[in-house]
C-alpha cells in the first residue's frame, strides 16, 4: 500500500512514517522545506498544503492519506487546518483517493465528555484559539464525501509504547488521559490499511 502522510516532518508524523514503513507500505511525505528527520526510505515530495496544485504530485499511485497536520502555534488563531484540509480534499476528489484518517484533538465534536476534568478546564482554555480551526477541519472532512475517519487524541508524548489504546466513539461514555505517540501512529495505520472506523470519530487515549 502507498500511504501519503501530510505533516510528516513532525514528531507524530515521524512515528507515523515509522510505522507504515515497519509494515511494508510504502511511505510518501509532503515537505515544504527541510526533511532531514525522516528516514531514508521515505519518498519525499516537495509540496505546501496551502497550494492546492502542489499536492497533485505527492498523491499519485497513493492509495490512503493520513493527515496529521500542526498549526503555528496553539495559543493563536488560524485558518491553516481548514484550508489546507479543503486544498487537501479537493485533491484527493479530483485523483480519486478515497481512504483519509484524520487526526484534530480531544474536546472537537461531542468529545469533549471524554476528557479529563483537569483536560477541559486548564488544557483546551489554553488551547481555545485553536479550537474554531479544528471544528472548521472536522466539517470539511465530514462533507467530503471521502472515506474518512477522525481520531481524537489528548495530548500526546514521546516514550516506550504500551501496546494499546483506549478507544472511545462519538457520543461514547468514558475518560482518556495522554496516548504515546507511537501507539498513535500504530492506531493511524490500523484505521488507513484495515479501514477501522470508517465515517467515525474516536475518541483515543489511556
Amino acid at each position: 500500500m502507498r500511504v501519503l502522510i501530510v505533516g510528516a516532518t513532525g514528531a507524530l508524523g515521524q512515528d507515523v512514517v515509522a510505522a507504515t514503513l515497519a509494515r511494508g507500505h510504502d511511505a510518501v511525505a509532503l515537505v515544504r522545506g527541510d526533511c532531514s528527520g525522516l528516514p531514508t526510505p521515505v519518498e519525499t515530495v516537495q509540496g505546501d498544503i496551502l497550494k492546492a496544485s502542489s499536492l497533485h504530485p505527492a498523491l499519485t499511485r497513493a492509495d490512503t492519506v493520513i493527515c496529521v497536520l500542526g498549526t503555528p502555534s496553539p495559543r493563536q488563531g488560524s485558518t491553516l487546518l481548514r484550508n489546507g484540509t479543503q486544498n487537501l480534499v479537493a485533491a484527493m476528489q479530483e485523483k480519486g483517493i478515497r481512504r483519509l484518517v484524520c487526526v484534530t484533538l480531544l474536546g472537537a465534536g461531542r468529545s469533549r465528555s471524554n476528557a479529563s476534568l483537569f483536560y477541559r478546564e486548564v488544557v483546551l482554555r489554553v488551547l481555545a484559539p485553536m479550537m474554531p480551526d479544528k471544528e472548521a477541519q472536522e466539517h470539511v472532512i465530514r462533507d467530503s464525501g471521502l472515506d474518512w475517519t477522525l481520531v481524537r487524541p489528548p495530548r500526546f508524548v514521546g516514550g516506550q509504547p504500551r501496546g494499546h489504546l483506549k478507544v472511545i466513539e462519538e457520543g461514547g461514555q468514558g475518560r482518556l488521559g495522554h496516548v504515546v505517540r507511537s501507539d498513535l501512529a500504530e492506531f493511524l495505520m490500523d484505521c488507513a490499511t484495515q479501514n477501522q472506523y470508517v465515517r467515525r470519530a474516536v475518541a483515543v487515549g489511556s
